[in-house]
Formats: C-alpha cells, structure tokens, sequence
C-alpha cells in the first residue's frame, strides 16, 4: 500500500497555514493531491484497499470542513455590516440587536402578485410581454387614438424627458407594438410598472404596478371579455363574487367600461374595504377602437377583441388586506417582514 504519512502529515500543516482557495487547488483541484490519489486507488493490492480508501476519505473530511467553515464565515461577516436604516448609531447602548435576514433574499410581494397573475393567464392561453419603462409619445397617446391636442391626454399627464420621451401612465404603450407583432388571434398580457403625476395619499400613488390585456380575433365580443376577467378575478382571489359594468371612457376602446365586483369580504353588505357600497371597482376595459386596430394594421371589420387593464397595487392590498399604499414601496423592515 502506498505510504501516505507525508501527505497526512502535509494535510495537518496545510490546513492551519492555506487559505480555502489555496487549499482547494492543491487537493481537490484536478491535478489536486487527493484527487490524484483517489484515482490511485485502482492500483492498490485489494486486501489494502478499504483501508487506503478510509485514510484518504478522512483527509478530505478534513479538507471539506475547512472549506465549509470558511464560507460560514463569509456569510456571517456579510450578514454582520452596519444597517445604516437602524434606529440607533453603533455608539448607542441598547439590548436590541439586528435582525439577521435570510442571506438569500426574498421577493417583494408585489412580485410575488405579479407571477400570480402571470401563472393565471398562462394557464388561460396568454402570453407575458413585459411594458417598458421609457416610452414616445406616438405609443403612449397617438396609436391609442389620442390625437395631438386631445383633452383626455390630460388624464395620463404624467413625466416627460427634455428630449421628448415619456415615463408610461399606462401598459396600454405595449397594445400597438403587440398588435403589430402576430396575426390574430393574439392573448398577450403586459403587466409593468406606471407613472403618475399625482398627489400620494391612502389609495393613491404617483408609481405603481399595472396589468394590462389584449385579446383580438374574429367574432370577439363584450360577453367573451367580461367571462375573461371574471375567470381571472375568481381565481387570483379564490372566491366567487357578483360583477357589474358600468359605462366609464377611455380613447382606445369602445364601448367603455368599469368593472366592479361584489365585496368578498362582506357579501355586499358594506365595509370599510368597499367604503360600505358592497361593491369594489377593479378596472377598466372594453372593446378596442377600431382606429387602434386600424393603427396596427388590423382590419376592424373583420377582427375585434377587447382590452382591460388593472392595478396590481389595488388588487394586492385588497386580497392581503393592506391598508395603506404607500407602504408597498416605504421599505419598511417591519412591513417587508410581515408580507
């Protein structure tokens, strides 16, 4: 059997004088010692071989352990840097001590709705186009038949750029492009972050989330779009409700719609969640205009479809009971903890 006390004996040195990279390229690498004599076991006689195998299994062991301590440590001195969020400085006496959150991270929950809503229209036949973040004024106003002048731009006033680009108030940007991409019958939903100038308050934000679909085919009408929405709401929120539209105006479609359900957390006897009208308005949707059909190339006599679009700001606070907006982007711990 080969003689493996001065490799044993080099190990035992090594692991009190190598750093873990050091360590790992000189046993375990390729060319490493123990990987050479690993592959050495072949040659030694059989009635040595379980106790050559033993030693040289003990010395990895040791080798193993070494590098495993070494990345605890990494974690533990990452996870250890000054929170410069905590309300009090290093100087400050106190039995607090730092809460030591999972090194992996976690996902914000308004990213945890979004692939919610993902994972509910995939299965309904859709597909996930993500909005952009910067767009002209041509896909923001114009090919969604707001002409230049028109007052309902007013509506979506919202940050332009010295050199004429246009932070999104809608997902509504992506509808031409998509249209313009594929040949009908096209299912796509774009869901995106929006931008609005607009006071902050409980229930309102000047960026949230928002989710916007389109769906265009021969003979597509009002009843297919409101079985669409009503399918979607019941499975994101898990319950059966009453729905209603009520007539609302948007340039890019017609007829005009708001979509509004009955309260599930009271049945349509009023809460504060409802402001005690048993019911709660989700969205706006409706046919889509034949001149952003035209827009995109598609003959509006021969293909219509419908188009709707919500915020997922809304629909998460509604379904996890949250009752402030601006707590959803504050970056409160306390918050970020609890959801």
């Amino acid at each position: 059997m080969p003689n493996l006390s001065k490799l044993e004996t080099q190990v035992h040195k090594d692991l009190k004088s190598l750093n873990a990279q050091e360590l790992k390229k000189r046993y375990l690498s390729k060319e490493g010692l123990l990987t050479k004599e690993f592959a050495n076991i072949k040659n030694v006689p059989t009635n040595q071989k379980s106790k050559f195998g033993k030693r040289i299994n003990k010395l990895k062991s040791l080798v193993d352990e070494k590098l495993n301590n070494s990345k605890t440590e990494t974690k533990i001195k990452k996870s250890s840097r000054i929170d410069p969020t905590a309300p009090f400085d290093c100087n400050t006496q106190t039995d607090k001590r730092p809460h030591i959150l999972d090194l992996q991270g976690s996902s914000h929950i308004l990213m945890q709705e979004v692939n919610r809503f993902n994972e509910i229209f995939t299965s309904m036949g859709f597909d996930i186009v993500e909005c952009r973040q910067v767009d002209d004024d041509y896909h923001m106003f114009e090919s969604l038949n707001f002409p230049k002048g028109h007052p309902a731009r007013d509506m979506f006033d919202t940050f332009w750029t010295e050199d004429g680009f246009v932070l999104p108030a809608h997902t509504s940007t992506m509808q031409n492009r998509i249209l313009k991409s594929k040949n009908p019958p096209i299912r796509t939903v774009i869901p995106g972050r929006v931008y609005r100038n607009e006071a902050t308050d409980a229930g309102h934000e000047h960026t949230l989330y928002q989710c916007e679909g389109v769906y265009v085919d021969k003979n597509v009408s009002v009843a297919n779009m409101i079985a669409t929405i009503k399918e979607f709401l019941e499975a994101y929120l898990e319950s059966k409700f009453d729905i209603k539209i009520q007539p609302a105006y948007f340039p890019f479609t017609e007829p005009d719609c708001e979509f509004a359900i009955s309260c599930p957390f009271c049945n349509k006897k009023g809460c504060s969640t409802c402001g005690y009208t048993g019911w709660i308005e989700l969205m706006g949707c409706g046919m889509i205009h034949p001149n952003v059909l035209k827009s995109a190339n598609i003959d509006p006599d021969k293909y219509s479809g419908f188009a709707w679009g919500f915020g997922v700001d809304r629909l998460t606070m509604i379904k996890n009971n949250i009752p402030e907006i601006r707590h959803l982007r504050a970056g409160s711990i306390k918050f970020l903890r609890d959801y």
